[in-house]
């Protein structure tokens, strides 16, 4: 399987799963993704996937400074509807790293590991979503500002004439290689950047 090798540079996280650990899935309940793990899961490649993994990175980054994120003990709260936008493709993103669910999720075995209602939508908060820790109440908020990431000039023509069927092979390449670029500068150039990726307490 081919893709961009930019994918492989993006740091992976690392997280314990109980459930995991408790059916046998992995030794010591340890599950790791990555960003092309993301990508499978949405099926394509773009700022939006891009962001909701690296924002989900660094949420986890913070709320757990000196031990491994657990998953299925976060609550994830998005500020926006789960048809609004694209908050329901960053919340598949989300609830593949977290375990988080609504009440579609796991229902748990003998009233341990229950996935379900730790996923929330349209609640009123400062930043985009909101991640907890269900053992301590600790939270933090995380918004993603993309537009501070410049794209090309000629994305918006490419795009239409990829479109509308009436691009060369050479622009249809073109188009596909500034598009991996702009998700690629996401996440290696401006995955540190505090105004493009602002994490805040609560």
């Amino acid at each position: 399987m081919s893709y961009p090798s930019f994918y492989d540079a993006v740091p992976k996280i690392s997280l314990h799963d109980p459930l995991a650990e408790f059916l046998g899935a992995t030794e010591g309940g340890i599950l790791q993704y990555g960003y092309f793990d993301a990508v499978r899961l949405a099926g394509h490649s773009c700022p939006t996937v891009a962001s909701a993994y690296w924002s989900t990175c660094k949420a986890l980054e913070t709320l757990y400074p000196d031990t491994m994120p657990v998953r299925g003990d976060i609550r994830v709260e998005f500020n926006h509807g789960i048809t609004s936008g694209v908050t329901g493709v960053i919340a598949n993103v989300v609830s593949m790293l977290t375990g988080a669910m609504s009440d579609s999720g796991f229902k748990g075995i003998g009233g341990r590991f229950d996935r379900r209602n730790h996923l929330f939508f349209s609640v009123e908060m400062p930043g985009e979503m909101r991640f907890t820790r269900l053992d301590t109440n600790q939270a933090v908020s995380v918004a993603a500002y993309l537009q501070l990431v410049p794209a090309s000039p000629d994305l918006p023509e490419l795009m239409s004439s990829c479109m509308s069927g009436t691009a060369s092979k050479e622009d249809v390449a073109e188009f596909r290689r500034l598009w991996q670029e702009r998700v690629r500068s996401i996440l290696i150039d401006y995955r540190d950047d505090p105004e493009v990726f602002v994490v805040m307490p609560g």
